[in-house]
């Protein structure tokens, strides 16, 4: 069974697909960090807000709450209920960035293999067929014989 596993681990395709899912995790942060970072800032900016992911809905405040009842993260680690609208709006944002950077990404791939694929194959030099060398052998050795 161990030899059978590493015969599936050794194949191409499962590191190939291990090595697009670290990448794509990365690529994701990326995607992630240019969302919270850069654009919801400016979306936040110019709805009124100064940061979009803390627009919530507060259902109740658990007992014994002291801080403050617009404070978005403290609710969250109070354990206080609460829609965060905000926090899944960011959230459908990012993943619409990331689902169109991928869609970019694979329609310009599709586009070379279309293009690759178009090509007409580059003929080689017509060379000696198999029976014109083996002619070429035979009056060889009846010349020489």
């Amino acid at each position: 069974m161990l030899s059978d596993f590493k015969a599936f681990i050794a194949k191409g395709n499962v590191m190939e697909l291990a090595v697009a899912v670290i990448i794509g995790a990365a690529f994701a942060k990326i995607v992630t960090s240019l969302t919270e970072d850069v654009i919801m800032p400016v979306v936040g900016w110019i709805f009124g807000g100064v940061d979009f992911s803390n627009y919530f809905i507060l259902l109740s405040t658990p007992e014994g709450y002291q801080g403050a009842p617009d404070d978005y993260l403290a609710l969250k680690e109070a354990g206080a209920a609460m829609i965060g609208y905000g926090s899944f709006i960011t959230a459908a944002i990012n993943f619409l960035i990331l689902a169109f950077i991928i869609f970019l990404l694979v329609r310009y791939a599709k586009k070379v293999i279309e293009e690759f694929e178009k090509k007409p194959p580059e003929e080689k030099p017509a060379g000696p067929t198999e029976l014109d060398l083996l002619k070429e052998i035979r009056d060889e050795l009846r010349r020489r014989g």
